[in-house]
C-alpha cells in the first residue's frame, strides 16, 4: 500500500505562502522595519501583543538571541492559553481588559505596537490597538486578510483590528487557518499562521536592525545566553531598559 505523503504536500504549500510573501509584502517588511528601527533610535519599547497561538509568535523576537533587546512581549495570562486555554478564547472576546493591560505597561508615543491575531475579530487585539493609537503609537499588524474579511467582528465597533494599523501584513492563511484537506476527515488541518507570522515578524527586526546600522547607530542585539560570554555581553544593554521591560 502506497503511503500519502501528506507532510511534503503541507511544505510546499507553506513556501508557496513563504514566496508570496516574500514577492507581494517587501515593501511592507521595509516599511515596518523602519518603524521599529525609529522607535529603538528614540530608545523607545517594541511592544507584542497576541492571544491565544498569536502570542507564541509574539515571543519568538523577544529575550531572542539575535534579537533586538528592547523588545517587550506582553503576555497576560487571561488571554494568551499559557495556562488556561479554554479560558482564554472566550477572554479574548471581553471588551475592556486590553485597556488594562496597556494601561500597567504604560507605553508612550516613542514605543511601537505590534499586534498578530490570525481572525482580527476579537476584542483583546483590536482593543490593544485602539489605546496604541489614542497613545501615539505606530501599529503594525499582522492577520489573515481570508480570515478577517471572511467573518464579522466580535467587537462593540463593528471594526476589525486591521482598520487601526500603520501596517498591515497579511500572513496568507485562509479562512480557519488550516491549508490541507485530508480524505476521510471533514475537518482541515495543517496550520500556517504560525510559520508565516514568525516569518514576517523576524524578517521586521532583521531589517531593522539593518535601518540602525545604516543610519550609524549600534543595535542593541542579544549574544545567545548559551555562548560563553553572554552574561557580560548582554547585562549592559538589558540595564539600558531594565525596569522598562517587564518580560525580564
Amino acid at each position: 500500500m502506497t503511503k500519502t505523503n501528506s507532510a511534503l504536500s503541507y511544505m510546499q504549500i507553506i513556501q508557496q505562502k513563504l514566496q508570496t510573501i516574500v514577492d507581494s509584502q517587501m515593501g511592507k517588511i521595509l516599511e515596518a522595519s523602519e518603524i521599529v528601527a525609529d522607535t529603538v533610535a528614540a530608545d523607545g519599547i517594541l511592544y507584542t501583543f497576541g492571544t491565544g497561538h498569536s502570542h507564541v509568535i509574539c515571543e519568538d523576537v523577544s529575550y531572542r538571541a539575535g534579537g533586538l533587546v528592547p523588545v517587550d512581549a506582553i503576555n497576560e495570562d487571561a488571554v494568551t492559553g499559557n495556562h488556561k486555554v479554554v479560558q482564554s478564547e472566550i477572554m479574548e472576546r471581553v471588551e475592556g481588559i486590553a485597556g488594562v493591560v496597556i494601561d500597567y505597561y504604560n507605553p508612550k508615543p516613542q514605543d511601537a505596537m505590534l499586534i498578530v491575531s490570525n481572525s482580527g475579530r476579537n476584542a483583546a487585539p483590536i482593543e490593544m490597538a485602539m489605546h496604541a493609537n489614542e497613545r501615539g503609537m505606530k501599529v503594525i499588524v499582522i492577520t489573515s486578510m481570508a480570515h478577517t474579511q471572511g467573518t464579522t467582528s466580535r467587537h462593540s465597533s463593528g471594526k476589525k483590528l486591521y482598520e487601526f494599523a500603520d501596517v498591515v501584513f497579511d500572513n496568507g492563511a485562509p479562512r480557519g487557518d488550516c491549508v490541507m484537506e485530508l480524505e476521510g476527515m471533514d475537518m482541515p488541518t495543517g496550520a500556517a499562521s504560525g510559520i508565516t507570522g514568525m516569518f514576517i515578524l523576524q524578517s521586521i527586526v532583521v531589517q531593522a536592525i539593518q535601518s540602525l546600522l545604516d543610519r550609524g547607530i549600534t543595535p542593541p542585539v542579544f549574544m545567545s545566553g548559551n555562548l560563553d560570554g553572554a552574561q557580560d555581553y548582554n547585562k549592559p544593554l538589558m540595564d539600558k531598559y531594565r525596569g522598562r521591560v517587564k518580560i525580564w
